[in-house]
C-alpha cells in the first residue's frame, strides 16, 4: 500500500516559516541549555533571546540532541495520519540526532526513512527542499531517501565567523586557534566537508572590515564551482547586522546566477555554536 509522503527535518535546517509552509515541512526542535534552564529551539526561545541571556550572564549556551523517545513522539502523529516520512537530520558528525532518529525509525515499522545530511543549517535545508520536490513528483519515501543520499555531496555549506568564542565553547575550535585569530583580527571561513561525513574544517582566513570580508568570501565561494545548481541559494546568518546581510544579498543577486535567493535566520542551535554576525552563502551543485 502506498502512502502520502511527509518531509520532516531537524529545526537546524534553518528554513524560515514561509518556506516550511510553502513546502509542507515539519521540523523537530532541539534543546538549548543556558542560564540554568533548558529550552526548545524556536519554541520557547529565539536566537535573539539566547544572545540576550548570554550578554547578561556571560554563560555560553549548550545544545542537547533529541532522544529516541522524542523522535518517536515526533514521528507518530504524522504516521497516524497515514503518511510515510522522510526525515533529514543535522549531520551525524556534528550531533547524535541522526542516531536518535534512526533508532526511532527502527521502532516504527519501516515507515520512516532517515537521511544523514552530513551538513548543517541550510546546507541541510537545500536537501529538504529537494526531498519536497521529489515528493511532489510522486516518489515513495524509500525512493526519495535513496535519491537524496546521492545528492548529499552536492550541497555546499560554509560561513564566516566574526568571533570564535562560541565555536571554541562547543569544542570545535582550539584555544590556540581562537587566540591567534583574535590577536590577528582574522575572520576565518568554516567549510562543511560533506564528502567526508560532514566534518568541518577551517578554510580561507580573511582580514579587514567585515562587510568587505563577507563580499570577498561570497566571491571566493562561487568561484570554486563551475556547475552550480541555479535553482536557489541561501544567505543564512546568526544575527548579523542588517547592512551585512543586505550587502551580501544584493551582491549575490547582481551575479544573476540563482532563480531564488532566500535570507534565513539560523536557529538557536546553530547560533549557539557560531555566535553573532556569522553569515554563510549556501547552494548546491549539479
Amino acid at each position: 500500500m502506498s502512502h502520502q509522503v511527509h518531509i520532516t527535518a531537524d529545526i537546524t535546517c534553518d528554513l524560515n516559516w514561509e518556506l516550511e509552509q510553502r513546502y509542507g515541512v515539519t521540523c523537530m526542535p532541539l534543546h538549548i541549555v543556558i542560564g540554568g534552564k533548558s529550552y526548545e529551539d524556536w519554541v520557547n526561545i529565539t536566537p535573539e533571546e539566547l544572545y540576550d541571556i548570554f550578554y547578561k550572564t556571560k554563560e555560553l549556551p549548550h545544545t542537547t540532541a533529541g532522544s529516541v523517545g522524542e523522535y518517536v513522539d515526533f514521528f507518530t502523529p504524522i504516521l497516524d495520519e497515514g503518511c510515510d516520512i522522510v526525515h533529514i537530520n543535522l549531520g551525524s558528525k556534528l550531533s547524535v540526532t541522526h542516531r536518535s532518529a534512526a533508532l526511532a525509525a527502527e521502532e516504527l515499522d519501516g515507515r520512516v526513512q532517515v537521511v544523514d545530511s552530513q551538513n548543517l543549517s541550510t546546507g541541510t535545508g537545500l536537501l529538504v527542499i529537494k526531498a519536497c520536490e521529489l515528493r511532489d513528483q510522486g516518489l515513495s519515501a524509500v525512493e526519495i531517501a535513496e535519491r537524496l543520499k546521492a545528492m548529499v555531496p552536492l550541497s555546499h555549506a560554509s560561513f564566516v565567523l566574526d568571533r570564535l568564542d562560541f565555536m571554541h565553547a562547543g569544542g570545535r575550535c582550539s584555544t590556540v586557534a581562537m587566540l591567534g585569530a583574535n590577536m590577528l583580527s582574522l575572520k576565518p571561513s568554516i567549510e562543511v566537508l560533506n564528502n567526508d561525513g560532514g566534518a568541518m574544517t577551517v578554510g580561507k582566513k580573511y582580514r579587514g572590515k567585515y562587510g568587505k570580508v563577507l563580499i570577498q568570501y561570497m566571491e571566493d565561494t562561487l568561484a570554486r564551482y563551475d556547475n552550480i545548481d541555479t535553482d536557489r541559494a541561501f544567505v543564512t546568518h546568526a544575527g548579523a547586522d542588517d547592512a551585512y546581510v543586505q550587502g551580501v544579498y544584493d551582491a549575490l543577486q547582481a551575479k544573476g546566477i540563482f532563480k531564488e535567493i532566500h535570507i534565513t535566520r539560523a536557529s538557536c542551535t546553530i547560533s549557539s555554536h557560531c555566535g553573532p554576525n556569522t553569515l554563510g552563502v549556501l547552494f548546491m551543485t549539479k
